[in-house]
């Protein structure tokens, strides 16, 4: 077991703390954002607290669990698994089919995003974990870690959200 579990979850749980800002609103007043989409869900901060304590765990391709070593595709398995009790498997790319799509400014913790690595659609999958930053298993330095969305590699490689949540 990591010594920094509790740590990093305290971390996530002030950053997602301070993505609580203003409420956008439109002319009228009303919110243009979902109180439920805002707020996020206990499930996704699970998730996304969950998925933190896979820091530093080792990059193995068709990996499933921590000890053998993740891909991304097993690091979402495993995580939503865990911390959801949600059974998900296959490719990144069959994971993107089951989940219900998010546009990018609705992205909440918990929630997928998939990116295009390989030349083909939907080849890399990482979980949001709040204020513009997901968590993912790259085979490129292999270990699992935090990477910021606007990343010039991952924002030009970026295509969609999901849900697997709510």
């Amino acid at each position: 077991m990591r010594p920094y579990p509790l740590l990093l979850g305290l971390a996530l749980a002030l950053i997602l703390a301070a993505c609580s800002g203003p409420v956008p609103r439109a002319p009228g007043g009303e919110e243009t954002i979902p109180q439920s989409r805002r707020l996020g869900s206990p499930a996704g901060a699970d998730v996304a607290l969950y998925a933190l304590t896979l820091i530093d765990t080792g990059y193995r391709f068709g990996g499933k669990n921590p000890q053998a070593g993740l891909d991304c595709s097993g690091m979402v398995s495993y995580v939503f698994g865990q911390a959801a009790g949600l059974k998900v498997s296959g490719s990144a790319a069959d994971i993107a089919r089951r989940g219900r799509p998010v546009g990018r400014h609705e992205l909440r913790a918990g929630d997928l995003v998939f990116f295009n690595t390989l030349n083909r659609p939907f080849s890399h999958v990482g979980i949001y974990i709040g204020d513009n930053r997901f968590i993912h298993a790259p085979s490129t330095n292999g270990a699992v870690r935090v990477e910021q969305m606007d990343n010039r590699y991952f924002a030009q490689r970026y295509e969609a959200a999901r849900s697997l949540l709510d």
